[in-house]
């Protein structure tokens, strides 16, 4: 008698008790028939490898990977996805035997934000001016996809201003094939009235302010973290103060949370109904 049991997978991070990954998994995975249990894994801060080496010879198939663990996960996959390559980071394994090539590790951050911006929130980025700020794992991420949708121009601010040189360095190439000026300044000196506004840093994580003034914006423009909930309420308050269109990063969740499921099962769900069930819930006005 074959075993029935659900595949394995989970999201791999420190902290995780707060993510929605599951309740977005297990609706995906309702939607489309898929056998499949979801499950949040902590990791010790200092035994990431040894905990995810761990699950993955228990038998789970693969995991989402969240702060602050992406640029380690990157390194324990044999092999990478472009978009992965590019970002030096990786948010989506998949435990692939060693017959199959290895673990691969692929980044579908980006591509979650872009169609957020463009499908959910009917925002064009092509012809635009954009500031991304942060230049950690989420930036690294995001930054790729962000200029295949074309903006005229793109700035990469953070507090160490070196990192975000080097993060501009790396898509240099992928900028010029694109079209897109893009460049790298310290948080004193971002620039100002920027169509689209993202905040990749963990400030709100954190719970500090946003650190740049609102001469970043403009009005009518769009600001959005990619933090969701409580975390983001500070910047979406700020941003609305200014102006501009608030958005959180509840939209980037599930519509990378898609592609991972893709990647994984090799069906996309409908990402509509999932992200209304989620904003209900987040907002608190779900029924219970």
């Amino acid at each position: 008698m074959t075993s029935s049991a659900p595949d394995r997978y989970a999201v791999a991070g420190n902290p995780v008790a707060h993510s929605r990954s599951p309740l977005i998994h297990s609706q995906f995975a309702k939607q489309t028939g898929q056998a499949m249990l979801y499950e949040r894994l902590l990791c010790p801060l200092d035994n990431f490898r040894a905990t995810l080496t761990h699950f993955a010879q228990e038998g789970a198939k693969g995991c989402n990977v969240t702060v602050p663990f992406k640029f380690e996960a990157f390194e324990m996959a044999a092999r990478r996805t472009p978009r992965a390559e590019l970002a030096q980071a990786a948010n989506t394994l998949r435990f692939d035997a060693a017959t199959e090539g290895g673990w691969l590790a692929d980044n579908t951050d980006g591509v979650g934000l872009v169609r957020d911006i463009l499908v959910n929130a009917r925002v064009t980025l092509a012809g635009t001016r954009v500031l991304l700020l942060g230049a950690g794992g989420a930036s690294a991420g995001v930054l790729g996809p962000l200029i295949e949708a074309r903006p005229a121009e793109i700035v990469v601010a953070n507090r160490t201003a070196d990192k975000a040189q080097a993060l501009v360095t790396r898509h240099a190439d992928w900028a010029r094939e694109h079209g897109v000026t893009l460049n790298a300044r310290s948080l004193s000196e971002p620039g100002q009235a920027y169509d689209v506004f993202i905040n990749g840093t963990a400030a709100s994580l954190s719970g500090g302010g946003v650190p740049v003034g609102p001469e970043v914006l403009r009005p009518g423009g769009l600001a959005l973290d990619m933090m969701y909930g409580p975390a983001a309420q500070t910047f979406l308050d700020w941003a609305r103060a200014h102006g501009a269109i608030a958005r959180d990063g509840l939209g980037m969740l599930v519509e990378q949370a898609a592609e991972s499921f893709a990647l994984w099962r090799g069906v996309r769900p409908d990402t509509t109904p999932v992200l209304a069930a989620m904003r209900a819930l987040v907002d608190g006005t779900a029924d219970h």
